[in-house]
């Protein structure tokens, strides 16, 4: 009997080893498979920055690093556009327009989910119908009633008609269905008024989901191409992703400037991700709850 049992024993602990061993194996593939994307994924980056400090002659060599470094393209970028002043609108309007989104994205949330009105559900999805309406095609009535208002090439036109938006309102609202309503029937049974459940219960509790919109939002107008191309004239109120077509002309591509620009001009893109990554994770995940 005693044999018998050792022999049991010996058995598990072989099949155990094995399922370990099989399991680092698994666990070994899994690592070089994530490593092998994550480098294919960081490539054009990396491309972006080696090329940044290679000489222009450099550029089509096919030499992924560059013989010469030239750390004096930087300086060059500095030089030869205001990058400094098209920096700083690049990040004032990202700024206030993220303000101006969550606030009104919160606000609409908050009446789409926790307030009970008469045609509630409906008016939502007639405003979702709006993101199935491309950009373009409200380009023109846009830019004319802009016109009338002589908003046109100020920064009022970059911020103000992106304050509001039905993907923040969407976004935000199912975050708040996931919070109880128990916590608006305490609140009212204190005498709390719409406002202040909102601002002082509702808000901080939904502060992931408010991070998320204001990571989306300042990335997604940091980087704004077509708006201000075309609502734009000046100079001085030009954004970065303007400013940088200087690079790009029909007298030539400076590649190397081109490249060291927009190396410069994705820093606050990087710092913004990687601070509020933990509340980007955390925001995706609650908000994702059906309604």
């Amino acid at each position: 009997m005693q044999d018998l049992m050792e022999e049991t024993t010996q058995r598990r602990a072989a099949t155990f080893r094995k399922r370990t061993a099989l399991e680092k194996v698994v666990r070994l593939l899994g690592y070089i498979v994530l490593t092998a994307t994550a480098l294919t994924m960081m490539y054009p980056f990396l491309w972006m920055l080696a090329t940044s400090l290679k000489p222009l002659s450099e550029v089509q060599s096919g030499h992924f690093l560059p013989r010469e470094w030239k750390f004096i393209n930087y300086v060059d970028v500095i030089k030869t556009i205001p990058y400094g002043r098209y920096y700083f609108n690049s990040v004032f309007v990202a700024a206030w327009v993220t303000l101006g989104q969550v606030l009104t994205s919160a606000a609409a949330a908050y009446a789409f989910a926790r307030l009970r009105w008469k045609l509630r559900d409906q008016v939502f999805l007639l405003y979702l119908a709006t993101l199935m309406v491309p950009g373009l095609v409200t380009l023109i009535p846009n830019y004319w009633v802009l016109t009338k208002l002589h908003l046109i090439n100020t920064y009022t036109v970059l911020i103000l008609p992106a304050c509001f938006s039905a993907y923040g309102t969407f976004l935000l609202r199912q975050f708040m269905l996931t919070i109880p309503h128990s916590l608006d029937e305490a609140a009212e049974m204190d005498g709390a008024s719409h406002w202040q459940i909102f601002w002082d219960v509702i808000m901080p509790l939904a502060r992931p989901g408010l991070i998320v919109l204001a990571i989306f939002t300042f990335m997604g107008n940091y980087q704004s191409f077509f708006w201000p191309l075309v609502m734009i004239k000046d100079d001085y109120l030009r954004t970065l992703p303007i400013g940088l077509l200087y690079f790009d002309s029909t007298y030539g591509r400076e590649t190397t400037l081109l490249m060291a620009a927009s190396v410069m001009a994705m820093i606050p893109l990087i710092v913004l991700f990687v601070g509020g990554q933990k509340f980007f994770v955390k925001g995706i995940q609650l908000g994702a709850v059906k309604g």
